[in-house]
């Protein structure tokens, strides 16, 4: 899990886990733009980036982070005018977080784990995509849950707001790594 075992993507991890609704609208949009930019990032890397890829000799690799950034911004900004258009409750829920998707570390994490886990084919890059958007979407929608649950308890003065929920983050993260070392 990103969240868990890399810390990627916890700005809005943390500041849109307040409402389940909201929670599930943000995670939605994250399997979105990771299923879709993984892949076409995965044909920029082995059809135009990597060496030898358009003219023997020529290695376009450097050029990486700027086109995958560059197609991050394109399709978060795709997804952005598909729920605006469809769905403008969830639109103003989301507020900033969701033109911030394309800054997410967590979307970008996931084009330079594709990048350095060298994928043998799109299937594997879509596959592996798809997998991180639902482990996000399942911690930002889990802590949501449960940060609804404690509106109602009585938590120590010290402790509301963030520093209950850091303490649950961290017993999630613990709960989600006995199963980092799954392979499949």
């Amino acid at each position: 899990n990103m969240i868990f075992a890399y810390f990627l993507g916890m700005c809005s991890y943390l500041a849109v886990s307040k409402n389940v609704k909201t929670a599930l609208g943000l995670g939605i949009a994250v399997i979105f733009v990771l299923t879709v930019t993984l892949p076409v990032n995965y044909l920029l890397e082995n059809y135009v980036l990597k060496a030898d890829a358009l003219v023997e000799g020529v290695d376009l690799s450097f050029l990486s982070f700027i086109l995958f950034i560059a197609v991050i911004a394109a399709i978060t900004q795709l997804v952005e005018m598909i729920v605006e258009r469809f769905s403008p409750s969830l639109y103003a829920s989301l507020g900033i977080f969701l033109p911030l998707i394309a800054v997410n570390c967590a979307i970008m994490g996931g084009s330079l784990f594709m990048q350095q886990r060298q994928f043998v084919n799109i299937g594997e890059a879509t596959t592996y995509a798809l997998g991180s958007g639902v482990g996000w979407l399942l911690a930002i929608v889990g802590l949501a849950a449960i940060r609804e649950k404690m509106a109602y308890s009585d938590v120590p003065a010290p402790l509301r707001g963030l520093g209950i929920t850091f303490i649950t983050v961290g017993l999630m993260a613990i709960a989600f790594m006995c199963f980092s070392g799954l392979k499949i």
